[in-house]
Formats: structure tokens, C-alpha cells, sequence
């Protein structure tokens, strides 16, 4: 289940890419649905900003932020398999940036919908692109720890910790509180 902050942090780098890629757009009927269904999106009316992410996908099928907005619906409509496919859309016909994002967010709704190994490889391919995406290492040590990795989800909430990830930190202090150790010595001792 997605946290509040992760759905904030989401929602966020939505609207810090919204920006970008409408300052950058050229105007057209495809940014006219986008638009509408984006202000419908914040409204709180799914269903209908939806219909306008699609129609503007129809109009423009390579329009990454039109899929990374459907398919942030379709992850809070909980249709996994329909927010993976877009956000897989977001990663081919992203920018750079953008792509990192997608990897990011399709691992999330991987997390969501089980598929913990599945969910990990992209969450390696955002980090690939931008090593400094704290959320990917928090959820990506999550994935691993679903897989039996303690080791790497140790791993990975330092590295989120170090970046600045307060729920990494807390959970390394409550579980691992010498976790700010060499990583020989902070891994909890097997008898």
C-alpha cells in the first residue's frame, strides 16, 4: 500500500515534470485535453481527468506526460497491469529525466500489485539515471525486502538515510541502530 508521503512525492515530481514539459510544449488540442484532465486530475475527478489523458494520448500517442498522468489513475484506480503499460509509454517516449520517473513509478505499482522482482530492475534503471532519487532506494530496499534480501534492504535504506530519507533513518535507528557503522559491523550478527 502506497504511503501518503510516497503518494505526495508522486504527485510531486508529476507536477515539478508538468511544468517542464508545458513550458517546453508547443500548443496544440492534445495540451488542451492534457490541461483540462490535469485540473480534473487535481479536482479529484479521475474518471473524467482520464478521458482527456486519453484523448490527448489518441491525438499525440508519443505524449509522455499524458501516459504518466493516466497511469498515476489507473495506479489510484488500483489497475496495475494499466498503469504499468503507461508509465512503460512514459519510459519509451520520455526525455531522459522523464524516463528515470517512469522506471520509478512503474516499480511502484509493481511493489503495489506484488511483483517484488519485478519491481526491483526498475527501480535499478531510475537509479541508473539519477543517482540521487532517494524514493527509488527506499523502495527499492522495500522490493528486496519482500524477496528475503535483508542485506540489500539494509543497503538501500542507508543510502536513502544518507540522502536524507527521514523514514529510512527512523527505520534503521529503531532496527539497525548501528547502522551509521562501516557495513560489516552494522549487519545484525546470525548465530
Amino acid at each position: 500500500m502506497m504511503h501518503k508521503k510516497t503518494r505526495a512525492l508522486l504527485f510531486t515530481i508529476t507536477a515539478i515534470l508538468l511544468l517542464f514539459t508545458t513550458a517546453t510544449a508547443a500548443g496544440g488540442q492534445e495540451n488542451d485535453y492534457f490541461n483540462r484532465g490535469y485540473e480534473k486530475h487535481l479536482q479529484g475527478d479521475i474518471k473524467a481527468a482520464m478521458k482527456d489523458y486519453s484523448a490527448a494520448i489518441e491525438i499525440n500517442p508519443r505524449f509522455a506526460m499524458a501516459y504518466q498522468m493516466r497511469g498515476a489513475v489507473w495506479q489510484r484506480m488500483k489497475m496495475y497491469d494499466k498503469a504499468i503499460n503507461d508509465f512503460s509509454m512514459v519510459i519509451v517516449f520520455g526525455e531522459t529525466y522523464f524516463k528515470a520517473v517512469g522506471y520509478y513509478n512503474r516499480g511502484i505499482v509493481k511493489n503495489m500489485a506484488g511483483d517484488f522482482f519485478g519491481a526491483i530492475p526498475d527501480f535499478n534503471e531510475a537509479l541508473n539515471i539519477d543517482k540521487r532519487m532517494v524514493a527509488a532506494y527506499f523502495h527499492r530496499g522495500i522490493a528486496k525486502s519482500r524477496t528475503g534480501d535483508s542485506f540489500g534492504r539494509i543497503q538501500d535504506f542507508r543510502e536513502a538515510a544518507r540522502l536524507g530519507d527521514v523514514n529510512a533513518e527512523k527505520w534503521l535507528n529503531t532496527y539497525y541502530p548501528t547502522w551509521k557503522q562501516p557495513v560489516a559491523s552494522a549487519l545484525p550478527q546470525t548465530n
